[in-house]
């Protein structure tokens, strides 16, 4: 990996962390938010992706309009499991295990699916992210679990963590073999998304504007912050960075998610979920070297 793309890849993982927190403080608007977001990064980035086809830069098929809505229905899914994760859990329980589970689930795949011969590196990868989660969803107490709500975070953080695995394939997929531009892909797909939940939004507009009313400020934030993230790691994909580095390296975005809960949302986070953030990080690695 060249110093271009790991930069790209640092600053995608920050750039992450900081739109997790201002969903998270958008939690209780729920799916009506996810739209507003979308909308926001559809207008844009809309000026970018017009230059490109002016320029003549796309070059249309089936198969790639394929992966683009496939990619861009793996991603509502992420979006809104993402979202309701944090109507019911801390930033600091929901982002670090979903973030986690990815890589977890990835590697699984293609242990019991693709028939690969695990190594002892991706097994010791696999108990490090499985022990690092139980961490930061228990703090060190798994009587949390039979709590009121207990679970929510962990439940959310692994549906959201299965999509953030699917969508990693399928986006490194049109990137790397089919050359479709980082920026038309995320953007196509954005778009999509506000197609699908326009009707949401008609069914009672009246009701969706009072919902968004004082988190305009934040969907703004998280419509220019969302795409720029990911367009960061699928240059660096597109530059010919392995997937299986840049995956892991992304990762680094759950400690820094974890952080800004505790110093900026006030979250309990304490010292067990740091720790686990530490682990699961660990683990990634690992189960990247497997």
């Amino acid at each position: 990996m060249t110093l271009a793309s790991l930069f790209l890849v640092v600053l995608a993982a920050f750039i992450h962390a900081a739109w997790n927190l201002l969903a998270k403080r958008a939690a209780p608007v729920g799916p009506v938010f996810v739209f507003a977001y979308n909308l926001v990064a559809c207008v844009a980035y809309a000026p970018w992706v017009l230059y490109l086809m002016a320029r003549g830069g796309i070059d249309w098929t089936w198969t790639g309009a394929g992966f683009i809505l496939l990619s861009g229905l793996i991603h509502l899914g992420y979006s809104l499991c993402l979202q309701r994760g944090y109507q019911l859990a801390d930033l600091s329980v929901v982002y670090p295990v979903a973030r986690g589970t990815g890589p977890m689930l990835s590697t699984l795949g293609a242990f019991l699916i693709l028939g690969e011969t695990p190594r002892a590196s991706g097994l010791a990868g696999l108990v490090l992210v499985v022990a690092g989660i139980l961490m930061i969803a228990t703090q060190g107490r798994l009587a949390a679990f039979t709590r009121p709500g207990g679970q929510a975070g962990l439940k959310w953080g692994m549906a959201t963590g299965g999509l953030i695995a699917c969508y990693t394939v399928v986006d490194a997929h049109a990137v790397k073999a089919l050359g479709i531009a980082p920026v038309v892909l995320d953007w196509v797909s954005n778009l999509l998304r506000f197609f699908l939940l326009l009707p949401l939004v008609l069914a009672d507009p009246r009701r969706a504007a009072r919902a968004m009313r004082g988190h305009w400020g934040l969907a703004l934030g998280v419509g220019v912050l969302s795409p720029l993230s990911y367009i960061l790691v699928l240059v660096a994909l597109s530059g010919g960075a392995p997937l299986s580095l840049v995956a892991p390296m992304r990762e680094m975005s759950m400690m820094v998610g974890a952080v800004m809960g505790m110093l900026i949302l006030r979250e309990a986070v304490g010292r067990w979920r740091l720790a686990g953030c530490a682990v699961v990080i660990a683990g990634v690695i690992l189960l990247s070297l497997s």
